[in-house]
C-alpha cells in the first residue's frame, strides 16, 4: 500500500494548526504523517535551530551570522534554551492532538554535514573547517537524537513506526566542496567520501539501535544517493525533479532491496507549484518512473512514499493542503488501481 507524506515544513506561525493539517491530511490509511515544522516562527523553529535544540553535549549560542558551537554545555547562550523550550511545546502539542491514534509517524532532523556547512565555529568560519569539531558536533547530534526517540515513543505511545528523516540538502555541495568560506571568496575543500559516510552513519546508527527507521533527505541536485544508502539510510526522499540517471538507479535498488523510496512528485516552487498538478497528473507522473526504473506498483507496495518536492514553508496554506492532498490521493489510486483522471 503506497502512502503520502509531507517533507517537514508548512507555513504560517502556529504548530499547532499546521499539526492538525499533517493529521487531517495524512493520518488515515494512506498516510505517513509527520511532526511540523514552523519556521515562520523565527531561526529558533527553523530546521537548524531545531537540529541545534537536540544537541546538550556542547555549548550553543547564536549570534547575528547564525547558529554558534560556542564551547562547553554550560557556555549555551538563552536562544538555545529558547529552541529547546519551543521544541519541547512542540512536542506536547503533538502529545495532545495525537492522544488515541495509532499509526506511523515520521520526524525530521538537520543531519550532521548540514550543520557543519551552516553553523560556525567559536573562532569564525564554518564547523566544516575543523574535523575535529564537526566529529564532535556530528556525534553530540548522535546522541541527542537517541534521546529524541526515546521522548517520542514515551509521548506518541500510537506510534507503531518511527522514522526519523535526516535531512541534508548541503551534502552534495560538502562532496563536491562548494560550501563557500566566510569569506565568501573561497571554498571548503572536499570532504573524503569515507568520512563523509562515516559521519552520516554516526546519526543513522543512533536511530536505528533506538528501533525507528532512518531516512535521508535531500532535494538537491548531485546527492550521493549510493554513499547515503550505504552509510546506512533505509530509506531515500529525493525530489524526483533533480534525480539523474544514476541517482535513479540508486532510488531501483533500493525499492529492489525492501527499503523505502520517498518520491519528492508535488512540486513546491516554480511555475508549476503556483498552478499546481491535478491528481491525475500526479499519478501519471509516478507511474511513468516506475515504468522507466522497470517496477510494480503492486510490487513496491508501502516501500513507497509520495511526497511534495520539498518543503512548504513559503507556499500558501491552500497549496500545501492540495500538495499533501494529492500525494493522498496518488497513494490511494496506485493502492486501488483506480485510473488517472483526465
Amino acid at each position: 500500500m503506497a502512502r503520502a507524506s509531507g517533507v517537514g515544513s508548512l507555513p504560517g506561525e502556529s504548530f499547532l494548526e499546521a499539526q492538525r493539517v499533517v493529521l487531517g491530511e495524512l493520518g488515515g490509511d494512506h498516510g505517513l504523517p509527520h511532526l511540523a515544522e514552523v519556521p515562520g516562527r523565527g531561526v529558533t523553529a527553523g530546521m537548524v535551530g531545531r537540529a541545534m535544540a537536540l544537541v546538550t553535549d556542547l555549548g550553543v549560542d547564536l549570534q547575528p551570522a547564525g547558529w554558534r558551537v560556542s564551547g562547553s554545555p554550560e557556555s549555551s547562550g538563552v536562544d538555545h534554551r529558547r529552541a529547546r523550550s519551543l521544541l519541547a511545546q512542540d512536542l506536547d502539542g503533538l502529545e495532545e492532538l495525537t492522544q488515541g491514534w495509532v499509526g506511523p509517524l515520521k520526524v525530521q532532523v538537520a543531519g550532521p554535514w548540514s550543520l557543519a556547512a551552516t553553523v560556525e565555529r567559536p573562532r569564525g568560519d564554518r564547523v566544516l573547517a575543523d574535523h575535529g569539531l564537526r566529529r564532535d558536533l556530528a556525534q553530540a547530534l548522535a546522541e541527542g537524537v537517541r534521546d529524541h526517540v526515546r521522548d517520542l515513543r514515551r509521548r506518541v505511545g500510537g506510534a507503531d513506526r518511527l522514522v526519523v528523516q535526516v535531512d541534508e540538502p548541503a551534502l552534495a555541495a560538502v562532496a563536491t566542496g562548494s560550501v563557500p568560506t566566510a569569506s565568501g571568496f573561497g571554498r571548503h575543500r572536499t570532504i573524503d567520501r569515507p568520512e563523509l559516510s562515516d559521519t552520516l552513519g554516526w546519526v543513522l546508527a543512533a536511530v536505528a539501535e533506538e528501533g525507528a527507521e532512518p531516512w535521508v533527505h535531500s532535494c538537491a541536485p548531485g546527492t550521493p544517493l549510493d554513499l547515503v544508502r550505504g552509510a546506512g539510510a533505509r530509506g531515500l526522499a529525493v525530489d524526483l525533479a533533480v534525480v539523474d540517471a544514476a541517482g535513479h538507479d540508486v532510488l531501483a535498488t533500493a525499492l529492489e532491496a525492501g527499503e523505502t523510496v520517498a518520491l519528492g512528485v508535488v512540486p513546491t516552487s516554480g511555475a508549476a507549484s503556483d498552478q499546481g498538478l491535478d491528481d491525475g497528473q500526479v499519478t501519471e507522473r509516478v507511474l511513468r518512473w516506475l515504468d522507466m526504473v522497470g517496477l510494480d506498483p503492486d510490487e513496491v507496495g508501502s516501500r513507497l512514499v509520495l511526497t511534495p518536492a520539498c518543503g512548504l514553508a513559503g507556499a500558501t496554506w491552500e497549496t500545501a493542503r492540495h500538495a499533501l492532498a494529492a500525494c493522498t490521493t496518488t497513494a490511494r489510486r496506485l493502492t486501488s488501481g483506480e485510473p488517472e483522471e483526465g
